[in-house]
């Protein structure tokens, strides 16, 4: 590694340590305007299955209070973007199979299905990482012209969280729309592969720690509002 490199991570792991907190008061002072999308946190990312990861497993309660929270102050736009893939998905190329279309790893965890107001989030399923190709995600905002806050969370950070932020921001970008993109780092979370455990396996190795936070800052370079949490 150069010294620029080092230097680079150095100055990467104080701007994480540094990321600010907003109360939920500011962020949904204005709860009609403003929605939260959740990626992911199915049975398949969180419980049980190839790819769950007890990383991901951690941000439940983080995410749960925020649901709440958004909930008590008035929001009622919320979106859980999952997972539903067909049994021969040509995503399993590049992930080992899961979240096979009315399996129950495809399914929210019990942790979401147990708030009272569930049964009022809408469930949009996608069949890759992207949670904006050949999904129902665009025209759920079309059909909510007033938002113009979105807080983003779930998994994983460099992958689907990823996409789906970035979606929000190039699309605001593109359209001129004054739109707010808020990633909360505790209610995002990416898995770990070292790099012993890929080669026995014979898959890439995946680095959490480092591309939780490369990520993160990448979103932050596109403009997304990276705060810490939503207190």
């Amino acid at each position: 590694m150069n010294a620029s490199d080092k230097e680079f991570l150095d100055f990467l792991d104080g701007w994480l340590a540094a990321l600010p907190a907003k109360t939920a008061g500011e962020v949904f002072a204005q709860p009609h305007k403003t929605a939260i999308l959740s990626v992911d946190l199915t049975n398949a990312f969180c419980k049980s299955g190839n790819l769950a990861s007890p990383r991901v497993a951690a941000i439940l309660p983080a995410a749960v209070a925020l649901f709440q929270q958004g909930w008590q102050a008035g929001l009622r736009h919320i979106a859980l973007l999952q997972d539903c893939h067909e049994p021969h998905a040509l995503e399993y190329e590049a992930f080992a199979p899961h979240a096979v279309c009315g399996t129950e790893e495809a399914e929210a965890v019990d942790e979401i299905k147990a708030l009272p107001f569930y049964d009022q989030m809408t469930v949009i399923t996608k069949n890759s990482v992207s949670p904006s190709q050949n999904t129902k995600l665009d025209a759920w905002l079309e059909e909510r012209p007033q938002l113009d806050t979105f807080i983003v969370i779930g998994d994983c950070t460099d992958i689907c969280t990823y996409l789906l932020a970035l979606h929000l921001r190039t699309k605001a970008n593109a359209w001129q729309l004054p739109w707010r993109v808020i990633v909360p780092e505790n209610c995002v979370a990416t898995y770990d592969l070292p790099l012993e455990t890929a080669r026995q396996i014979g898959a890439l190795p995946h680095a959490g720690n480092l591309l939780h936070k490369v990520f993160l800052y990448h979103m932050a370079l596109n403009g997304i509002e990276v705060l810490r949490a939503i207190q």
